[in-house]
């Protein structure tokens, strides 16, 4: 059976018709041959085996003009929203924030769940996890046995496809088989990935990276990550280890990152560089959090500390250089910088962006567009759930596959 699943040309197919729906949200049948080089005929058989499997669904005249030659209207297609609930969570060090999506990316309830450390044991955090999901899950009037699915994301180096997390800041120890821990308890499929690659999912189906095939989003939030999409797909390189912005080397034996070497942009951009070098030279005893004392170092930068000021320029000279590397290899269409460290300007202020355009290869075009979208958590869980989406998805169109063979 697994020789004949992959000899069928019909999955393939059938992967490329769902996504160029999922895709375009409404979408012609004719359209979607367009976009995929698949005959109308085989889309046509294709979509009739989606609609039969509650995949997909019909939803009325296309915007399109009709073809009046005919005398009827083309029919969109559309996800069938009520296919499939699942669930995304967002690990961060301080909460995990879940997001309940119906199979069309629809919010139907969501949930937050404070931690009271930073760092976990992998068995001392699946039952936080699962207790977090079941009070989203309660409290959004659902119940576990409607999930189809869930998503993760979490800062690190994590390997999706194997569901191996080799590091993370908010583990004690490494190359931890998370998705496997997981499904275990739940007995449902799971996705894990990098947080900052699933925000690069949500900006492609809810954000600025909608339509756009090439796009580049920076996270800045405890740490630094990336996300990139080539050609409509998500770049995760062969381990895991790719699109590691925040570990780049902006300089030799520079300052100790949290991953244990020197020289990562993240130790000098992210919350904790910034806060390690303010509190050698600045008085933050007035602020019980992390939070507060980064706003204290802000608000003295904006009312003319030039310590606090001096702090923040260079945070902002090293990421105009991460930036500008990062261009000059993948000269993406468009950067999106995301999350709630966003609402601090320093990292997107003109001399940065100024500086960035500088230092990329200068040749007769504009230098890509850069956007900012300050978004928390809930919308990172979303991307989660986008994950999930794509991963049940894919096991649906697989037992197509099978019952056809």
């Amino acid at each position: 059976m697994g020789n004949s699943m992959l000899n069928d040309p019909r999955d393939a197919g059938r992967r490329a018709v769902f996504g160029a729906i999922r895709k375009a949200q409404r979408i012609a049948r004719v359209d979607v041959a367009r976009e995929t080089g698949i005959s109308p005929a085989t889309v046509t058989a294709i979509t009739a085996e989606l609609i039969r499997e509650g995949l997909i669904e019909e939803t009325g005249p296309s915007a399109a003009r009709s073809d009046l030659r005919r005398g009827r209207p083309r029919v969109d297609l559309k996800v069938r929203g009520a296919a499939r609930v699942v669930a995304g969570a967002k690990l961060s060090n301080q909460t995990i924030t879940v997001a309940l999506l119906d199979f069309e990316g629809t919010l139907l309830g969501e949930g937050r769940t404070p931690l009271t450390r930073t760092q976990y044991s992998p068995e001392e955090f699946v039952p936080i996890l699962i207790e977090a999901i079941e009070d989203a899950v309660k409290s959004s009037n659902l119940t576990m046995g409607d999930l189809a699915g869930i998503g993760l994301g979490l800062a690190g180096i994590v390997d999706a496809e194997r569901g191996l997390v080799y590091w993370s800041p908010n583990f004690s120890s490494r190359n931890i088989g998370l998705r496997d821990l997981v499904q275990h308890q739940l007995d449902l499929p799971v996705f894990i990935d990098n947080d900052a690659n699933l925000v690069a999912m949500a900006e492609q189906f809810f954000g600025h990276g909608r339509g756009v095939s090439d796009f580049i989003v920076i996270t800045i939030e405890s740490g630094v990550g990336m996300g990139i999409v080539i050609d409509n797909e998500i770049y995760r390189g062969t381990g895991g280890r790719g699109a590691e912005f925040g570990h780049t080397k902006v300089q030799l034996d520079g300052a100790l990152c949290r991953c244990g070497q020197r020289g990562c942009l993240e130790a000098y951009v992210a919350d904790y560089a910034l806060l390690r070098e303010a509190t050698t030279t600045t008085d933050l005893t007035d602020a019980d959090t992390a939070a507060e004392r980064l706003q204290l170092l802000f608000d003295a930068a904006k009312n003319g500390d030039t310590t606090a000021k001096s702090i923040l320029d260079r945070a902002g000279r090293m990421f105009a250089m991460g930036l500008a590397n990062m261009v000059n290899v993948f000269d993406p269409k468009l950067i999106i910088l995301s999350g709630e460290r966003m609402q601090a300007d320093f990292l997107y202020a003109e001399d940065v962006i100024a500086n960035l355009e500088k230092s990329i290869v200068q040749i007769d075009m504009p230098p890509p567009e850069v956007k900012i979208h300050k978004w928390g958590d809930l919308m990172w869980a979303k991307g989660a759930g986008a994950y999930a989406i794509a991963g049940v998805a894919d096991l649906a169109l697989q037992r197509i596959t099978e019952n056809a063979v």
